[in-house]
């Protein structure tokens, strides 16, 4: 028996969706009705594919370029989406950036890396929150979801800036649920190691942190979309909450 898509006419906007995580989450909210906006920095080719698979599963899309770190940039594209579908329900803080540096190369840690990490990565995703949150209060299903990553409680990562940014992401996902409550939920989901571009080069390094897991597999980006769309279709009484996407590595 086929069954209704379950976020039909609701309007999802996805930060950092050209590739990986982010392109899996707008083609997932794509597939449950829902219209997704397409936002990228510099990957437009990469972008506009994601655009067109959204359309081709019958999704209404929009396609907004705009580096979160630009608070006018990100204005612009809420107010673009307001203005194209009448409405924001759904919000999800993908877009992210990092700088691989060894953690025992602590001179190579330059304030640049430092402050272009936590620009994206933290005040970015606040960025966004602050100019979606009018419009996601009249929404009766308003919603945020930030990716973070297990190098949150690890403290391992591609740099420790990165780590750290990521541990600054859940907190600041606390804060605003408390802020944001009852009209919007805020909740945080921390993937560990995911089959995406990020990795291209060190697959066999995946593999073997892979087999770290209770699952013994690297998560696929999907893994980590379904789970986001979930919140949305499913997890409706959570808000707060940080949701650990690792296949149990984190256990061992």
């Amino acid at each position: 028996m086929s069954t209704s898509p379950r976020l039909d006419g609701q309007v999802a906007l996805v930060t950092g969706s050209a590739t990986g995580i982010g392109r899996e989450t707008a083609l997932a909210f794509a597939r449950e009705g829902a219209a997704v906006v397409v936002n990228y920095s510099r990957s437009e080719a990469e972008a506009r594919q994601t655009q067109d698979d959204v359309a081709a599963l019958g999704g209404r899309t929009l396609l907004c370029q705009a580096d979160v770190s630009d608070d006018a940039a990100v204005r612009e594209m809420v107010g673009q989406t307001v203005e194209a579908f009448g409405r924001l329900d759904i919000l999800v803080n993908n877009a992210g950036t990092t700088h691989f540096v060894p953690f025992e190369q602590l001179d190579d840690l330059t304030d640049d890396i430092w402050d272009r990490i936590f620009a994206v990565n933290v005040k970015g995703a606040f960025y966004c929150t602050r100019a979606a949150a009018p419009h996601l209060r009249r929404s009766r299903a308003g919603l945020v979801v930030n990716v973070a990553s297990v190098a949150a409680f690890s403290g391992i990562g591609s740099s420790m800036p990165y780590a750290a940014s990521k541990g600054a992401l859940i907190t600041l996902t606390r804060s605003l649920a408390h802020g944001l409550a009852p009209d919007i939920r805020v909740n945080v989901v921390a993937p560990g190691v995911v089959k995406t571009r990020w990795v291209t080069g060190h697959e066999d390094h995946v593999e073997r942190l892979a087999q770290d897991a209770l699952m013994r597999r690297p998560a696929g980006a999907d893994d980590v979309a379904n789970v986001i769309v979930s919140l949305a279709t499913h997890s409706t009484f959570l808000t707060g909450e940080t949701i650990v996407v690792d296949g149990g590595r984190l256990l061992r």
